[in-house]
């Protein structure tokens, strides 16, 4: 009888690449784990990794069982969440995971949402762009906050996806700036010679300000970059140059900023919660998705500009009951931040 802590193990491996990496995302000692692999080869009475000096891999029969492997996991996943549903009391912990202006946004809400669940605990978490539907599909988190920048996240075989909010770029600058004026019209053309301020090179928000920006040639001269939204709006706030950022960025509370909607149909993402399809109907994931969805409309209130994902009875993901298809990102409505 194959033991699931071992299979685990197995899986962790496959996804981390090293014995070291999946003993430091289990918490466990590299010894420990090699032990238990080598504990899983004498079950299974074949080789599952080739071994050498300097590194680790699975053979084709390790690549087989892991197949295998993650299949029993998520069975074993949806009769756990079968049965904490039928009984019916959100309980335990959850873990969450957001890109950075997410869980500066969305924290506040879910934590009022959330508390009067005296059982449940909530564990928030940041994660770079990209990562969260990583961690989600590996069983590292139970839920994460994504952003989608190009239509590209959608539901599978083992992933819900429920959209939240569309998150246009807006334009930043300081309150004694001439466009904090919102009589002078913005010219993409003319702030081609401001003083930027921009995430580095190949960072989703800098890809989305240079798409912006790309019919009237870039910016000029290059813009400065820094690491963190945060960062760039507090600069703008004390008058050193502009930006384009997402809405949601601005739930940070900066003061000293004007706020303009750029000309026309401004680049933006969507945002998405995606949770595996074998967790959803566990009470502490459900409760923690709605949760995810109130706060989603708090803050579509709070920003003004960010309305909410709409959602009709028919052909739309519902957090009620869980059990309706998903929609695709193209599907989600969104309009631009007013002035």
């Amino acid at each position: 009888m194959l033991e699931l802590r071992r299979l685990v193990l197995i899986c962790e491996f496959a996804r981390k690449g090293s014995i070291a990496a999946a003993a430091e995302s289990l918490g466990y000692s590299p010894s420990a784990v090699s032990q238990q692999l080598v504990a899983l080869e004498r079950e299974t009475g074949t080789a599952l990794i080739d071994r050498t000096a300097r590194s680790a891999e699975l053979t084709d029969a390790g690549r087989r069982l892991v197949m295998h492997a993650e299949r029993i996991l998520s069975m074993v996943e949806e009769a756990e969440s079968d049965l904490s549903a039928h009984a019916g009391k959100p309980a335990g912990r959850v873990v969450v995971t957001a890109f950075p202006t997410a869980a500066v946004a969305f924290a506040p809400a879910l934590a009022r949402s959330l508390r009067r669940h005296t059982e449940l605990t909530l564990r928030l978490g940041q994660s770079r762009s990209g990562r969260g539907l990583r961690e989600v599909q590996s069983g590292e988190v139970d839920i994460a906050l994504v952003d989608d920048w190009y239509g590209r996240v959608r539901d599978s075989d083992s992933v819900r996806v429920f959209p939240l909010l569309h998150d246009p770029l807006v334009l930043v600058v300081p309150r004694k700036h001439r466009l904090a004026d919102p009589d002078v019209p913005v010219d993409l053309r003319e702030l081609r010679d401001e003083p930027w301020m921009a995430t580095p090179d190949g960072e989703p928000s800098r890809l989305a300000v240079d798409r912006l920006l790309v019919d009237v040639g870039g910016t000029r001269p290059s813009p400065w970059e820094f690491e963190g939204l945060g960062t760039i709006l507090s600069l703008v706030a004390k008058g050193i140059g502009i930006a384009a950022v997402p809405a949601l960025a601005l739930a940070a509370g900066v003061r000293g900023l004007a706020v303009r909607q750029f000309p026309g149909n401004p680049v933006g993402r969507d945002v998405h919660a995606v949770a595996r399809g074998s967790s959803v109907h566990r009470p502490s994931v459900s409760v923690t998705l709605r949760a995810i969805h109130v706060a989603a409309r708090y803050i579509a209130a709070d920003l003004d500009p960010v309305r909410a994902a709409e959602r009709s009875q028919m052909g739309r993901p519902s957090l009620d009951g869980l059990d309706l298809p998903v929609r695709s990102a193209g599907d989600v409505v969104g309009r631009s931040f007013g002035e």
